[in-house]
């Protein structure tokens, strides 16, 4: 069976956006983007909420000719992997394999876990918040950036109790630190 995951970038404070809205204190560095790539290598598809679809279909269409080779290592991640967005307001999709659902069935993201032969991401806190409070969520990946930005959206649900058993931890030149989480069963 495939495993779900969450990867987010966050505030040391637990916020993927302060209140503002404004996330650009997240931007990875090369050696934070390079880790973020080795982990969504294996994902075959990834489940988006709408926000999170609109900040990430620019690697879409993004010009790569320019860029780093971690840069367009991920935009080729992104681009050969299926995705799947949970709005009730968006209308049309502009990536390649990318299908629209309305709502989010926790019982159609088990069968897509048991019947997938890669594994899954989720991407986006409140999306990611359904699929922690419905036991989908396996393992966790969480990118944490040195800023305290005092409040906004946060990274993980306020009214769910997860266990987790901490498996993995590393320290970062830019100060970011990463943690890698099982969620205990």
């Amino acid at each position: 069976m495939a495993k779900l995951t969450y990867l987010m970038l966050a505030s040391l404070d637990g916020y993927v956006a302060d209140e503002q809205g404004g996330f650009d204190w997240a931007e990875p560095d090369e050696e934070v983007h390079t880790l973020v790539n080795e982990l969504d290598r294996p994902v075959g598809t990834h489940l988006y909420g709408r926000r999170m679809y609109e900040v990430l279909v620019a690697w879409e269409t993004l010009s790569l000719d320019d860029q780093p080779s971690f840069i367009r290592d991920f935009a080729e991640i992104w681009r050969s992997a299926d995705k799947v967005v949970y709005s009730s307001m968006l209308e049309t999709v502009s990536s390649a394999r990318t299908r629209i659902e309305r709502t989010f069935d926790p019982e159609a993201v088990r069968q897509m876990k048991s019947s997938s032969e890669r594994d899954l991401s989720i991407g986006g806190p409140h999306l990611a918040a359904e699929a922690f409070r419905a036991g989908l969520i396996d393992e966790t990946f969480l990118f944490l950036a040195p800023i305290v930005v005092g409040g906004g959206n946060p990274a993980l649900p306020r009214d769910v109790r997860v266990d987790l058993e901490l498996v993995d931890e590393r320290r970062f030149d830019n100060g970011f630190v990463f943690l890698r989480h099982d969620v205990k069963r």
